[in-house]
């Protein structure tokens, strides 16, 4: 039996969209119609394009009619954060700040994804400027989450996370300053991929925290993870973060399984350093055991204490945010949201020394931790470290991503991907952290590949009813 349209992945579509079996119109008003019934349940969308997409559509069933063939994401749909400039289509970082701003130019993602003919469905939902969130005083909803909608979606990428579990698209970008990918990711049951820091162009992607911000996709499988990634990774002169370096083929390693690869488990984060909810624990065991049925070896691994990396990452994130937006926050404060005001006011207290004294651990960090990963193949670790909590249960006002251990990997800008582990007795995703050397996300996809192919939790979607 044929599989719903929503359902097929980026590869199954685009195997489809080739011989002719579906078009890109059909994926697209099947996408659009999905958008229109169930969005308005967890408004994970500030922005349906809608004419776009069927133009856009429109055009990749007339190249591939011609035999012009661009690429995997050739007549796929897909969304964007709404961070990332559209040139024409507002851009408003889900801010009253920005709410009229139409940028004249792509970002340098979005005009990648354009040129090989992908379908732009529309801007997604977010936590306002990456920051400021979940709130309810912005001038559009806060994204919900697919598997509860009285629950978090996580943050700040929450419609993209929101959007990928409902299936509204298979992939979404993201940015992750502090786990705003792996976030939503490890929250809503998708994979969430924080490349290394400086393989992704942040060209016309409004910055957190310059030194932190990465860009990345939210996926439904571990292989629609990579075939986004093998668009937008490149270098970009126009980036001073920018690597130059080749592009590796995200794919190539997807089959070759674990045997024999040694991995190093950070239990200590979620067992010593803070208390992970028993359910967590449990099921990263359970994919710590699964690993080494597949051949892996897997043991326990240690690194400086996870407070280190989280005190040091949000004194570089809070007052690299308060220097982007210091002329507003002094002209305008009314008009931020009050989370993002409060979250933003940290930065402005921030002394020069404290600063320094930050940047020399960030370096002393990253020096430890890729030292002991050169004994492993790569780490797993906590994502999250309890399963969504609900919008009206206690939330730390001022550290927004204290439930997700993700800051440590945006310190040392080492690549890092949530991937589900299971479910709560509550039916909520659980979740883990894959950490793998720089520039080898071909090891970290393999290794998720593998998990993912055993344990088939990507086959679970969220039940939503209009």
């Amino acid at each position: 039996m044929d599989k719903p349209l929503h359902e097929l992945s980026i590869a199954e579509a685009g195997r489809k969209l080739r011989d002719g079996s579906v078009t890109s119109a059909q994926l697209t008003r099947h996408a659009l119609a999905r958008v229109a019934a169930l969005d308005p349940r967890i408004d994970s969308f500030i922005l349906v394009t809608e004419d776009r997409a069927l133009a856009d559509a429109a055009t990749a069933d007339r190249d591939f009619a011609r035999g012009v063939d661009r690429g995997p994401m050739q007549g796929v749909p897909h969304a964007l954060k709404d961070i990332y400039d559209t040139a024409g289509i507002r851009t408003t970082c889900h801010s009253k700040l920005r709410v009229d701003n139409v940028p004249a130019e792509d970002s340098a993602v979005a005009a990648k994804f354009a040129a090989q003919g992908a379908v732009l469905l529309g801007k997604l939902s977010t936590h306002e400027f990456a920051l400021g969130g979940p709130s309810f005083d912005l001038p559009f909803p806060p994204a919900r989450n697919p598997w509860n909608r009285d629950h978090a979606p996580g943050g700040s990428s929450s419609g993209s996370g929101a959007a990928v579990a409902a299936g509204l698209v298979r992939m979404a970008m993201g940015s992750d300053t502090g786990g705003s990918i792996r976030g939503p990711a490890a929250w809503c049951g998708t994979v969430g991929l924080k490349p290394t820091y400086g393989l992704v162009s942040r060209v016309g992607v409004f910055p957190l925290s310059w030194s932190l911000d990465h860009c990345g996709p939210l996926a439904w499988s571990v292989e629609d993870a990579a075939i986004a990634m093998q668009v937008v990774a490149g270098y970009d002169a126009r980036d001073s973060a920018s690597v130059n370096r080749p592009v590796p083929d995200f794919r190539a390693d997807l089959q070759r399984g674990v045997k024999g690869l040694r991995i190093g488990l950070i239990r200590h984060f979620y067992e010593k350093d803070a208390d992970a909810s028993l359910e967590v624990a449990q099921a990263i065991d359970a994919a710590a055991r699964t690993l080494a049925k597949l051949g892996a070896i897997v043991e326990d691994a240690t690194l400086p204490d996870y407070a280190l990396f989280n005190a040091c990452g949000r004194v570089i994130m809070y007052t690299e945010a308060f220097s982007v937006h210091e002329k507003d926050f002094r002209a305008r404060p009314l008009d931020f949201g009050k989370l993002t005001y409060m979250r933003m006011a940290m930065g402005a207290f921030v002394a020069g020394a404290d600063l320094t004294h930050a940047m020399r651990l960030r370096r002393e960090l990253a020096t430890r931790a890729n030292q002991t990963l050169r004994r492993y193949d790569a780490f797993i670790a906590a994502s999250a470290l309890a399963p969504a909590p609900p919008f009206d249960g206690p939330m730390r006002q001022t550290a927004f991503a204290a439930p997700i251990q993700s800051m440590p990997w945006n310190v040392t800008g080492n690549p890092a991907m949530s991937i589900p582990t299971g479910f709560s007795k509550q039916g909520l995703p659980l979740s883990m952290q894959i950490v793998g050397k720089y520039f080898d996300e071909p090891m970290v996809l393999r290794i998720g590949a593998a998990f993912e192919a055993e344990t088939k939790l990507n086959m679970t979607r969220p039940k939503l009813a209009a």
